[in-house]
């Protein structure tokens, strides 16, 4: 019954949304962000700076209490006129209609269930709810998982393949960066059983923005630049959401290789993909093969399937909530060459926490997301 009780509040929230709409105005959604000082967070309100039916209320910092949000980010003068960061306030939080947590991992489990009791909606950066297992999340996570009760009902975000499930969610579980690219790279040839499930291989890179805000010795420029290296390859906290989202698609488990790089750029994730054709799958042309992508992702507002044998660029989806993929054969074998690039910040985190919240209200998908890259 008390789930019935939260329903209830949620849509009579959409109701009143809808007739104040009627009565003259735009719906309008109010937001609440907690954790607004990172490199996800002031992504998010650059994007909702410009989202035509959405409105910061509430921006939460310990650390920041006070202090206006276009003086920590020049960038934003003029969009959020007397915003300040508040310490974090349950109350205020769940007169919004959603929430966003831009928080490290730990902190939704604690704040996320008294939001989702007062019919607020909640929107997850973090890994809290990607793992649908509490016991291999604590395993990957090094603590106990704080909220296992919610994990039945958390939804995980990639729009291009739970978007029905995404509309009627109240907790959405936002996919990580490196899982988004590989995820999109793969599921076409899984999902129609084309290539051996084993032996999978994710070469990925990605832009130091990718370890977040905080001072680190490995993201200073001196360390970073003019250098490439390989980390956490074999236990990087990724690789059980990626397979479990690829074991999802084939309907079996997976077997993968997924070994992260840090290359000197500030945006950006190139995720190489290497899988093999099987059974008669080998027959396959080249021609199907590309036609196999064209009709799983037509009609996809942020995928781009290039042609045959591109290589698309990191810079060509800096700033953008895209992820543009292409294809390669090399020597007409066996072997399928997948490239994959994403902007981390966008369509790897905030772009896509925003494309789930367009979804969720029943909004236009790209709806203050609908921009190019941004070159050079």
């Amino acid at each position: 019954m008390a789930y019935s009780n939260r329903n209830f509040v949620y849509h009579l929230r959409l109701i009143k949304s809808y007739f104040a709409g009627q009565a003259g105005g735009d719906v309008v959604i109010k937001v609440g962000i907690v954790g607004g000082t990172g490199y996800t967070g002031v992504e998010l309100l650059r994007l909702l700076a410009i989202h035509p039916q959405a409105r910061v209320d509430v921006i939460t910092s310990r650390s920041e209490a006070g202090m206006p949000v276009d003086e920590m980010y020049p960038n934003l003068r003029g969009h959020y006129p007397g915003l300040v960061f508040s310490e974090p306030d349950t109350a205020r939080l769940a007169a919004c209609d959603v929430v966003f947590f831009a928080t490290p991992h730990g902190v939704a489990h604690a704040l996320a269930a008294e939001l989702l009791n007062a019919g607020t909606r909640v929107i997850d950066l973090s890994a809290d709810f990607r793992i649908r297992d509490a016991d291999e999340w604590a395993c990957w996570y090094g603590q106990p998982h704080g909220a296992p009760e919610l994990l039945p009902e958390a939804v995980y975000g990639l729009p291009e393949v739970a978007r029905d499930k995404i509309r009627d969610a109240r907790l959405i579980a936002v996919p990580g960066c490196y899982p988004t690219a590989v995820q999109l790279g793969l599921i076409p040839l899984l999902e129609a059983g084309w290539v051996e499930p084993q032996g999978i291989i994710a070469d990925c890179k990605s832009g130091v923005s990718g370890a977040g805000r905080g001072a680190k010795v490995g993201s200073l420029f001196c360390e970073a630049g003019e250098s490439m290296k390989a980390y956490s390859v074999g236990n990087h906290r990724h690789h059980p959401e990626i397979t479990q989202g690829l074991s999802d698609a084939a309907g079996q488990s997976v077997g993968l290789t997924f070994v992260p790089h840090l290359t000197p750029m500030i945006r950006g994730i190139h995720a190489t993909l290497y899988v093999r054709l099987n059974g008669n799958s080998l027959k396959r042309n080249d021609v199907e093969l590309q036609q196999l992508y064209e009709a799983r992702y037509k009609g996809e507002p942020c995928v781009d399937v290039m042609s045959w044998q591109s290589c698309p660029e990191t810079r060509s989806v800096r700033g953008a909530n895209v992820c543009r993929i292409a294809l390669h054969r090399p020597q007409g074998s066996d072997l399928l060459v997948i490239l994959s690039v994403i902007d981390n910040l966008v369509k790897g985190a905030s772009g896509q926490a925003v494309q789930n919240m367009n979804i969720m209200f029943g909004l236009e998908e790209s709806a203050g997301l609908a921009f190019p890259g941004l070159m050079p």
